[in-house]
């Protein structure tokens, strides 16, 4: 294996795990006020991480890493799908190409699907600032859903090193269905 081939894997492998890890979502317990504490998924940090998509392409003058069409990035039972996604490095942080850059922020675009175990959600948008731990999801309708229990709104806040989550409804309302047979156990 090449260096370069090398350098890239390991590239790979951190934007993976930062997008994965960044990627601290679920549906919120009962709570039909639009903001709540969210249940972090439950992510697979010691397993192997697989990232395919139809092109990558590192611009290291520019900080950023462009991973697009049908990107797919897998850990454990934690899975993450997207049209495109960009990774923003600080910098002077370290190298791309090295695989030691600090990640700034990831933003995924075009139909994003996010699932853990029995957990999902969908938007149109992502984005993960990891200075501010803070995820946005948006779209025309971001869905959280839990088995039947299921949230509706257009753009969801999360907090990433606290779970504090807010749904909005963006000028309509949010929506909730729960399932009562969910909290018997």
């Amino acid at each position: 294996m090449s260096a370069n081939s090398t350098s890239t894997l390991l590239l790979a492998k951190k934007i993976a795990v930062s997008a994965v890890l960044a990627a601290t979502l679920a549906a919120p317990a009962f709570a039909q006020s639009t903001s709540s504490q969210m249940k972090g998924l439950e992510l697979s940090n010691d397993q192997p991480i697989q990232i395919e998509s139809d092109k990558l392409e590192i611009k290291d003058a520019e900080s950023l890493a462009m991973f697009t069409g049908n990107v797919k990035v897998v850990q454990g039972t934690t899975t993450l799908q997207a049209g495109s996604m960009v990774v923003y490095y600080k910098k002077g942080g370290g190298s791309i190409q090295g695989g030691n850059a600090d990640i700034d922020r990831i933003e995924v675009n075009n139909k994003v699907f996010l699932q853990s175990g029995t957990q999902q959600a969908t938007a149109d948008s992502g984005s993960f600032n990891m200075t501010q731990q803070t995820l946005v999801l948006k779209g025309k309708e971001v869905v959280l859903s839990e088995g039947k229990n299921v949230f509706t709104g257009c753009q969801l806040n999360v907090q990433m090193n606290t779970g504090e989550a807010q749904l909005q409804a963006c000028g309509g309302r949010v929506k909730i269905q729960l399932d009562p047979k969910s909290q018997q156990n």
